[in-house]
């Protein structure tokens, strides 16, 4: 038994050694989807740095980061629901509907044109726009599950959905910062680390990478969740409850969007209905940059973390050498594309 096993360790070996640099780099991204991102991101900051030194200044790599947060705390909620071979195109509006309500609830009473139910403790405020996020992403799942119908479908029923209940409930009305408890606008706040500044907004995102990357890869949850983004059917015969798996999934992208809700209005300053019409598109562009598959199974949440800086950086860059935004959204198209194409080239790999 030793002896076969030695040979095939043997053969393995020999394997290897045949594979051209190209292959060897392909089976690297398989094991390693994040990587390809991080060259990217690398190679975007060198670019730009020589176009314009001033994109390597520390407050222009500050500010990049702050953007980050916004984009990057849905990219890991579409991660989450992209891993099950699934995507969320209501992931924008049900953000702004869960802000929306958190906002309208805790601006103070005396203000005008306000909701009835405004001048509520900002506690309780916060807590239920990010259970009403929660919810909007439970009535994904259950839809999908309950109905079998397909995500894209649903999620673009519901983006319209969401975006029009928070029209209508709260009257298209953008609640400004100086009309809300200090406490709505606490996550826009933070302190000085050297020439960089770190909001707390920021603190919260990489604190949510963290716990999900850690419960991805250490708990039965997690390797569901791979396993029915994979294989749904074999994940099934396994014993798997995958629609369970798959409505928890949008419960629990539904709770992110909550909670950056309330970082977006700390970032921003205020509750808007119409912060960015793009952060569907980023926050996919962010995911399927970072290495996360869109055919389910396959990335790690920290690639999308740096799809997220990418995003941004191509932006500022463009910015700072004065092209006009509507090439900056053809260059932000043509990295999804791309990306999806190395996505496809790496999955031929036989591992």
């Amino acid at each position: 038994m030793s002896e076969k096993s030695s040979s095939k360790d043997a053969v393995g070996k020999e394997f290897e050694l045949r594979l051209t640099p190209m292959r060897r780099i392909q089976k690297t991204l398989y094991r390693y989807p994040w990587l390809s991102s991080l060259a990217v991101l690398i190679s975007v900051v060198l670019a730009f740095g020589l176009v314009n030194e001033r994109f390597l200044l520390p407050s222009t790599i500050s500010l990049m980061v702050q953007q980050t947060v916004i984009v990057g705390s849905l990219a890991l909620a579409q991660s989450l629901i992209i891993l099950t071979a699934g995507i969320d195109l209501s992931i924008g509006s049900i953000m702004i509907f869960g802000q929306m309500v958190m906002a309208n609830m805790a601006v103070f009473a005396v203000a005008s044109n306000v909701t009835p139910f405004a001048g509520q403790n900002p506690y309780l405020a916060i807590i239920v726009g990010i259970l009403a996020a929660a919810a909007a992403g439970s009535l994904n799942g259950f839809l999908i599950v309950r109905f079998g119908l397909p995500p894209f479908i649903v999620t673009l029923g519901t983006w319209s959905v969401f975006m029009g209940l928070a029209l209508i409930f709260f009257k298209a009305r953008t609640i400004q910062g100086p009309e809300m408890p200090e406490v709505m606008l606490s996550l826009g706040e933070g302190f000085s680390v050297g020439p960089f500044f770190v909001t707390f907004g920021l603190l919260v995102m990489f604190a949510l990478y963290f716990a999900v990357a850690w419960v991805l890869r250490n708990t039965a949850w997690g390797r569901h969740l791979y396993a029915v983004g994979d294989d749904p059917i074999a994940a099934k015969l396994t014993g798997i409850n995958t629609n369970r798996v798959l409505f928890s999934v949008y419960l629990v992208a539904g709770l992110i969007m909550g909670i950056t809700a309330l970082i977006t209005i700390g970032r921003v300053g205020s509750a808007s209905p119409n912060v960015d019409p793009m952060l569907n598109l980023q926050s996919i562009t962010a995911a399927v940059i970072g290495g996360i598959s869109l055919f389910g199974g396959r990335g790690a949440v920290v690639g999308a973390l740096i799809g997220s800086m990418i995003v941004v950086a191509v932006e500022m860059g463009l910015s700072l050498a004065g092209v006009d935004q509507a090439y900056r959204t053809v260059a932000i198209g043509v990295l999804v594309i791309a990306a999806v194409g190395i996505d496809q080239w790496i999955r031929k790999v036989k591992v």
